[in-house]
């Protein structure tokens, strides 16, 4: 049987940096000590004018496949994992495939929001697995929300950024990949966090532009934070026994980079070592779909994921859609 080795990372942020400071400015209220210490966000980048998703996917899937050394024309599969695509239709999966020359490459897009990139790195490694056909598989999470921010809005212009990761996967028949995974979904949530308008349900209207509300990211109702905190962990310990293994043997645990004061509480309360993370949302902000690749790739630079090393995944977002798997590295 083939399994998924990750062969390749890349990364990609706009050039424009927001600071603190700046967003304090805009609000009217200096929000530093608020968003530092409760979300770990010092600054965060932001696309330019004219930059689209399928811009920075471009720039983060050049990086992984140059990593991989691996040219576009081997790929068979594009995933892009992205809630903030370049058009309501076509895919930007289709719109990536194009830009960088993968003429031989399927393509499709999931959106499950933040949880969308591990959905997405879960049936990646799953069509490996079950169809030889599969050798090479590039797996893109990518997050243009400031597209979609209310600058006036302290809820999301605090948090919300841009940017892309990427992540190339190669068939092989090394002990590697993924060992188990899990999807769950809390839909009483459904229309708690998002951009409610632009789709079948309540599209652009003059109306809609001229509330302003709709049609820009919005934390519409309250998610209790046990969502999150008693979900990671349950759904944690859930891939981690389906895998065999035990929390002792999983070498590096990646969470959902939105906010640090909740990935601290899981991680004490699992009574995990806080070195056995890493975390990017300091100088990159949130950048939704696209944080986990963004903060695996930024974790192998550091030395922190070692080949051999089992890691664990764990992302939740807007649905509630949330989906974890323990990965041999």
């Amino acid at each position: 049987m083939n399994n998924a080795k990750i062969i390749g990372t890349g990364v990609y942020v706009p050039e424009r940096v927001v600071t603190n400071d700046e967003i304090s400015a805009i609000l009217g209220e200096d929000i530093t000590e608020f968003v530092t210490q409760n979300l770990g966000i010092y600054e965060r980048h932001i696309a330019g004018e004219n930059e689209s998703s399928a811009d920075l996917a471009e720039k983060a899937a050049v990086a992984a496949l140059n990593d991989a050394g691996i040219s576009a024309a081997d790929l068979d599969l594009i995933i892009v994992a992205t809630d903030t695509g370049e058009y309501i239709s076509p895919s930007t999966s289709v719109v990536l495939q194009n830009r960088i020359g993968a003429k031989n490459a399927g393509t499709f897009d999931t959106n499950a929001a933040c949880a969308g990139f591990a959905t997405a790195m879960d049936i990646a490694s799953k069509y490996i697995r079950a169809d030889d056909n599969y050798k090479n598989i590039l797996v893109v999470g990518v997050y243009a929300m400031s597209k979609f921010l209310d600058w006036h809005e302290k809820k999301t212009a605090t948090i919300f950024a841009d940017g892309a990761g990427a992540v190339l996967l190669q068939a092989t028949t090394e002990d590697t990949g993924l060992r188990s995974s899990k999807l769950e979904a809390y839909g009483e949530y459904f229309d708690s966090l998002g951009i409610l308008a632009g789709g079948s349900k309540m599209p652009i209207t003059h109306e809609v532009i001229d509330e302003g509300y709709y049609n820009k990211v919005r934390f519409a109702k309250k998610v209790p934070p046990e969502v999150n905190i008693d979900g990671w962990q349950k759904i944690v310990k859930t891939v981690v026994d389906r895998s065999g293994l035990t929390l002792d043997d999983i070498s590096l645990f990646l969470w959902t980079q939105v906010n640090l004061s909740t990935i601290k509480v899981v991680m004490e309360a699992m009574d995990i070592e806080w070195e056995r993370t890493h975390t990017i949302m300091g100088k990159w902000g949130y950048t939704g779909s696209a944080c986990i690749p963004m903060v695996l790739h930024d974790a192998i630079q550091e030395g922190k994921l070692k080949r051999g090393d089992n890691m664990v995944i764990c992302t939740s977002g807007g649905g509630v859609n949330m989906a974890a798997l323990v990965f041999r590295y």
